[in-house]
Parts: structure tokens; sequence; C-alpha cells
């Protein structure tokens, strides 16, 4: 089983990985699902920064936020066949729901 030091540094790893990756141009202005892909990207990493930045901790406005766009991409997600795409949108897949089970709990 994996130790919470290593699970957020499993966040640290991806979200390093996600400020270097570039945005799938095909998806740009893009709506897949009743969702704007563009958006849950910045949606997402506004909510992984600010749990970064505040030492592990999200308050409720901004859980709820990840918790709808983790709900989001799991309705985009078998959209997607490209495969840069699907790697890019299930790595933000995955950052969101670390952040969100980590955030958990936090200041209201």
């Amino acid at each position: 089983m994996n130790s919470a030091s290593d699970d957020e540094q499993a966040v640290s790893r991806l979200w390093k990985e996600h400020l270097q990756a570039d945005f799938p141009a095909g998806l740009r202005g893009v709506e897949l699902a009743g969702s704007d892909v563009v958006m849950l990207d910045a949606d997402i990493a506004g909510c992984v920064s600010t749990w970064h930045s505040s030492n592990g901790s999200l308050d409720a406005r901004r859980h709820k936020i990840l918790c709808q766009c983790i709900t989001a991409l799991d309705n985009v997600l078998p959209l997607l066949a490209d495969p840069d795409e699907l790697r890019y949108c299930r790595r933000l897949h995955q950052l969101a729901l670390l952040t969100a089970r980590f955030g958990q709990g936090a200041t209201e």
C-alpha cells in the first residue's frame, strides 16, 4: 500500500509532467460530452496549483470543482481516440483524482 508521501510525490510528478506537456491542438475549442476540454484543463490546473501552494489543502469550493471535473473527464475519456489526447487527458484525470483525495477534508 502506498504511503501518503508516495502519493503526494505522484501528484508532484504528474503536475511537473503536466506543466511540461503541450495541450493537444485537436482539443482546442472542442466540447466533448458537454464539457469544454480547455476549461477542464484550466480548472484542474488552478485547483492543483492551489493545492501545491497551500501545502496540500483545498477549500470546499475547489474540492467540489475538482470532483465535477473528474466526472466530466469520466465522460470525455471514452470519446478520445488520438493517443496524445488520451494520454494528456488521462494524466489530467489522475492528477485531479489524487489532488481531490488529498485535498479532501481541508479548510472549508
